[in-house]
């Protein structure tokens, strides 16, 4: 099994990589506008890459459990994409928050539509799955074989 989760696996490691270098930017941002520790008021220019830094770190244990929850329940294949849709986004929010408070707008807006989409994955796989349990009936089985006949991945 563990080989069927390699690819999940990779996405979480990018993606704690992708905190790691959010938080050294916070810390050049502290060095170049002079804003020790604690204090998390300065300029505009520090608070925006600050209050990224903050919103990323606030959303990524929701993105990890559904891409998990998503990646076991759903699919080994669609679940990494998404993931790697979504860090995608959070580097390109981080950036466009950095720039101005404007240029978040539209990659939160792109990371939210691929986050909502790894838990509407996630809902669907455990819902197939207690189907399965309590009903007789994997529902999610038949779509993947359908799927799968016309050579897409699940």
């Amino acid at each position: 099994m563990l080989d069927q989760m390699v690819y999940v696996a990779a996405v979480t490691v990018l993606g704690v990589m992708e905190q790691a270098y959010f938080s050294l930017q916070v810390i050049d941002a502290r060095r170049k506008y002079s804003v020790s520790p604690p204090s998390i008021a300065g300029p505009p220019e520090f608070e925006r890459v600050y209050r990224a830094q903050v919103n990323c770190a606030e959303y990524f244990p929701l993105f990890v459990s559904m891409l998990w929850v998503a990646s076991l329940y759903f699919s080994q294949v669609v679940a990494p994409l998404c993931g790697l849709l979504y860090l995608y986004g959070r580097y390109q929010y981080f950036h466009g928050y950095a720039q101005s408070s404007q240029g978040r707008l539209a990659p939160m807006y792109f990371s939210a539509r691929v986050l909502w989409l790894l838990i509407g994955f996630s809902t669907v796989g455990v819902l197939s799955d207690l189907s399965k349990i309590y009903f007789g009936v994997a529902f999610l089985q038949g779509l993947k074989v359908f799927l799968r006949s016309y050579w897409i991945p699940f």
